[in-house]
């Protein structure tokens, strides 16, 4: 009997390049669990509306990378709602985080998932924004992010990602690596 990897392994043609950075939707994205049916529901089609929706985890781990150019500043979002049964979230912090290259080291900003907003809404807000810059002398210019919450071990369900933005800002000044 075969056994599937019950991760789902993102897909580069789930990553959409705009003019200012990246869109990376649901199939764009790593999922841990996420190839388990029982945990989440992956849309695998690109429009605005399809999403990744979180039926339960207690380890919720969901990452991306893309390549970005030397010497630019970015800022990482998502874009996410509720479900009207979520559940699990209250006083639960979830995470963002980024680093670039594979060697670098994070950047991270915490995040609150309200169980009761059912409207799509980014995170971080802007009073919490994570900007990532990319050094004019980095030879590894890959982003890796992702969204987190593993730490508490509860059990949550109901999120939905519509997908990572990342975004780029200003020109960077940082000149080493």
């Amino acid at each position: 009997m075969a056994m599937t990897k019950p991760h789902f392994q993102g897909d580069k043609e789930g990553i959409q390049e705009t003019d200012n950075g990246f869109i990376i939707r649901p199939k764009g994205l790593s999922i841990v669990w996420g190839n388990d049916e029982r945990y989440w529901k992956i849309s695998k089609d690109m429009t605005e509306e399809a999403a990744a929706e979180l039926i339960q985890v207690s380890w919720l781990e969901v990452t991306g990378s893309v390549l970005l150019t030397p010497g630019e500043s970015y800022k990482l979002t998502f874009k996410v709602g509720m479900a009207t049964d979520a559940f699990g979230w209250k006083d639960i912090q979830a995470f963002l985080m980024a680093k670039v290259g594979k060697k670098g080291k994070y950047k991270w900003t915490r995040v609150k998932l309200q169980q009761d907003q059912k409207e799509k809404f980014e995170i971080p807000d802007d009073s919490q924004q994570l900007t990532i810059e990319v050094p004019r002398a980095a030879t590894d210019t890959t982003l890796h992010f992702g969204l987190y919450e593993v730490w508490s071990g509860k059990w949550k369900g109901g999120l939905k990602i519509y997908n990572a933005i990342v975004t780029k800002t200003t020109a960077g000044t940082s000149t080493s690596s």
